[in-house]
């Protein structure tokens, strides 16, 4: 079974506490209760057999949940072979601090399974994914008011139907089964918009960061997104939308990073282009859109930019390789990307770093508003859309009676049409965003002795936390 530090001598719940315990000094609550803020409240560790062929394997799981101070608990479950108990830990402490600092009323919790999917055919795999929730069925670890999971690393939304499916099996005649669970395809009654929100919400983050002149013109750079180069690390589902969204905030996506090599051009790189390159040789390397090409992957983060957005796994810039990244914005699109020594010696030469739990809580956002949808059972937009465009309509017959211009077609649809729940999504996403990127920013520059943002976006988190504990009655 993998041990609980199986990554060598890192620990990620360690870094997590470390960032934790510095935070907690500029906050003034009882010692009691920040240990109770910072602990794993349950850890689930189980093993259950999968049967391939004539021989029998053994599969290593587990669920956390970190938090309670809120129901459900809320994360994602990572299917990955490095899987082990303490970046699951890890994990779920980041999603209770993740959900407080976007005011989404979960406590944190997150999943794991020890399998390489490549490994596995998609029969084995659903096997799998099934029997897991049933397990977590066994113990009181799923439930639309109990524990919700999400994708995470290494699953999707056809996991996601999986589990939502044999929930449904195991409690039949539950009204809200189907809230169980987001990332759910919208056949499964899940939501527009959610597949690409964790990675627009890095790039709205991004945006947000970079509107700060004062800010900007501390580390050498202007204001706003135009003509930013950007390096991405990840061409998975959040680097992919991340790098999109940045390219129509106006950035150049000047480098990317995958686990087989790295592409750069100054110029910038289409990456719908990348994408179909490697569908059709299985690789990135060999494009020729790139002017540079590096086999090893770490080389392509260390080449010229002005942001920098980690968006695979934790634990890529270390005090090894931090001397030699020269962008001045790291974004984390992924969980743990930095550890606490390379955070110091990066802002310490005046570098901005846009925290993991707030840089990529768009997933968990708009799962909230999935959860919502599930337990209200009406899609947004369905009640009000016709509604407004009547109104809309209504207005603009007026205008022009009254004034004698006459509206082109074009323009007419464009003010009458109603919002569609995509566009009720990325707007709910959006607000949240921009709304908790200034109230960090905000305990960032009230307290001159906070050195960060995340220290910042810790402080957040843990008064938001205490309320809730203190209006539970447990601590006065």
């Amino acid at each position: 079974m993998a041990s609980i530090n199986s990554h060598s001598e890192f620990s990620f719940f360690d870094d997590v506490c470390q960032f934790f315990d510095h935070a907690a000094q500029f906050t003034s609550h009882d010692q009691g209760l920040l240990e109770q803020i910072k602990a794993c409240n349950s850890v689930y560790r189980f093993c259950f057999p999968l049967r391939r062929g004539n021989k029998m394997e053994t599969i290593y799981a587990w669920r956390v949940e970190h938090s309670h101070h809120k129901s459900p608990t809320k994360g994602g479950i990572r299917y990955s072979e490095m899987v082990n108990e303490d970046e699951v830990m890890a994990l779920a402490a980041l999603m209770t601090y993740k959900c407080a600092i976007v005011n989404v009323p979960f406590g944190g919790a997150k999943g794991g399974i020890s399998i390489n999917t490549k490994n596995y055919s998609v029969s084995e795999l659903e096997t799998i994914t099934r029997r897991y929730t049933t397990e977590l069925a066994k113990k009181n670890f799923i439930g639309p008011g109990i524990d919700v999971p999400a994708p995470d690393y290494g699953t999707g939304e056809r996991e996601m139907s999986w589990i939502a499916d044999t929930y449904l099996t195991l409690n039949p005649g539950q009204l809200d089964a189907l809230g169980s669970v987001t990332g759910k395809p919208l056949s499964l009654s899940g939501i527009d918009g959610r597949r690409t929100a964790t990675g627009r919400g890095v790039a709205i983050a991004v945006r947000e960061c970079v509107s700060i002149e004062e800010d900007m013109k501390a580390i050498g750079l202007t204001a706003g997104l135009e003509g930013k180069r950007v390096i991405v690390q990840g061409l998975g589902n959040v680097g992919y939308n991340s790098a999109k969204v940045l390219e129509e905030f106006g950035a150049t996506i000047v480098g990317i990073c995958e686990f087989d090599g790295a592409l750069y051009n100054e110029g910038g790189l289409d990456i719908d282009a990348i994408i179909e390159h490697r569908k059709e040789v299985g690789t990135i390397l060999g494009f020729k859109g790139a002017t540079k090409e590096f086999k090893n992957s770490a080389e392509g983060l260390e080449q010229p930019c002005d942001i920098l957005v980690p968006a695979a796994l934790e634990n890529q810039i270390t005090e090894e390789n931090v001397g030699r990244i020269q962008a001045m914005i790291i974004a984390e699109g992924a969980n743990g990307p930095t550890t606490p020594a390379a955070e110091k010696i990066f802002t310490e030469k005046g570098g901005i770093i846009i925290p993991d739990m707030y840089c990529n809580a768009g997933g968990v956002t708009v799962s909230y508003f999935e959860w919502l949808k599930n337990l209200s059972h009406v899609a947004f937009g369905r009640m009000d859309k016709r509604y407004e465009e009547t109104a809309n309509l209504n207005i603009v017959n007026m205008v022009e009676a009254v004034t004698g211009v006459t509206l082109t077609s074009q323009q007419r649809s464009v003010i009458v049409k109603g919002a569609s729940e995509l566009e009720l999504v990325n707007s709910g996403l959006e607000d949240t965003m921009i709304r908790s990127y200034h109230e960090i920013h905000k305990v960032y520059k009230a307290n001159p002795k906070i050195d960060t943002l995340r220290t910042a976006a810790f402080v957040l988190a843990i008064d938001k936390i205490a309320v809730s504990y203190q209006s539970m009655g447990i601590w006065p």
